[in-house]
């Protein structure tokens, strides 16, 4: 006999309040943050004066775009292990990425593995460990863009000592930005040793944790190996070459799409590359575990981005205007492709958003 929807939803509370309170307050500090540094959540009407209406549904067509495709590629990380099909692995995907954007501390990373073992028949922890690759893949791939879009820009000479009224240089965003490239080009190169030497992986799990405890030794390194499965795409080319072409275009598509949404809110003077920047800002910037929804966090990443080329009123006006439909935006496509994906995949909300490490384990 199945819980009720009320013991499972308190269950689920009393082992995670922590988490959920933390990311609250979190969410928090962030509106301080920006109402301390006058950075509008809610812009008033002049924001608005220089907005071309027609680009915000054009922006939504093209992050739709954006959205499937990120979905779809993961279709290439699993077939070495499993086939699934393209439907379903975007199905999925659509409410794991919800899921991300809703739990706290980006615990809804454990949803598509979760699902796709059960829909698609394949071992979680093999799941788990192509949701690793694609992480770090993207962050690369992300961090050259970033790095490009720095290169090829021109910010403003010198860099605003400020963000909106907070004290916090615009200087920090290079800084992070480049900081961010060693770190996905290192987990990388990490990925890679550990998939080609994962024998290596499991004897020093074994050599090191049985010390203490033979048994867990033999859980962690079984474990190892299953993650290691989901790294099988790396050495064959008719798996990685369509991942990583179809990531690029993914990023190609968000940065265009940024670029057209800032120029309908009226920055003319806005060129591709700073698209790119604006774009990898706020992707580093939600990328750390947050509040809820990324918000406060998602808002100060773009102004952060924004006050590196434009002048402070640019920022505030137009600026707030730009913040404010690219969030609702977003979160609103996430929204609705997660509704359709659980009426496609017939699968609970409530099951679906509780997560348990224990249900990655494939079961007979």
């Amino acid at each position: 006999m199945s819980p009720r929807p009320s013991s499972v939803g308190r269950g689920w509370l009393s082992r995670h309040w922590f988490k959920l309170v933390t990311s609250l307050a979190i969410g928090a500090g962030f509106v301080w943050l920006l109402h301390a540094g006058a950075l509008p959540i809610i812009p008033g009407r002049d924001a608005f004066a220089r907005m071309r209406w027609w680009t915000i549904p054009a922006y939504v067509v093209l992050w739709s775009v954006v959205h499937w495709l990120r979905a779809a590629r993961w279709y290439w990380l699993l077939e070495p292990i499993h086939r699934v099909p393209l439907k379903r692995v975007v199905n999925v995907a659509f409410i794991g990425f919800l899921a991300i954007v809703v739990l706290p501390f980006r615990t809804g990373e454990m949803v598509r593995p979760i699902l796709v073992r059960k829909k698609g028949q394949l071992s979680g922890w093999a799941a788990t460990g192509t949701i690793g690759a694609e992480r770090i893949i993207d962050g690369l791939v992300l961090s050259l863009f970033l790095f490009a879009g720095l290169s090829l820009s021109r910010p403003l000479d010198p860099l605003p000592s400020r963000i909106g009224n907070l004290p916090v240089p615009a200087a920090v965003v290079p800084s992070a930005a480049y900081a961010a490239l060693v770190l996905f080009a290192a987990a990388f190169v990490a990925m890679g040793v550990y998939y080609w030497r994962r024998e290596l992986a499991r004897r020093m799990t074994h050599s090191v944790v049985g010390r203490f405890s033979p048994r867990l030794a033999d859980w962690l390194g079984e474990r190892v190996e299953k993650v290691a499965e989901g790294l099988r795409f790396l050495p064959e080319a008719r798996y990685s070459a369509p991942f990583i072409a179809v990531t690029i275009l993914y990023w190609l598509t968000n940065a265009l799409g940024s670029w057209l949404l800032a120029w309908g809110c009226g920055f003319d003077q806005m060129d591709y590359w700073e698209a790119c920047v604006n774009m990898g800002v706020l992707a580093l910037g939600i990328l750390l575990p947050n509040a809820p929804g990324f918000f406060g966090a998602f808002q100060i990443s773009v102004y952060a981005a924004l006050a590196m080329y434009f002048a402070p009123e640019d920022v505030v006006g137009p600026g707030a205007a730009f913040v404010l439909i690219l969030y609702l935006a977003q979160t609103g496509i996430t929204i609705a492709a997660a509704a359709w994906g659980f009426v496609a995949e017939h699968e609970s909300v409530r099951e679906a958003l509780t997560p348990e490490t224990k249900d990655l384990e494939a079961r007979a």
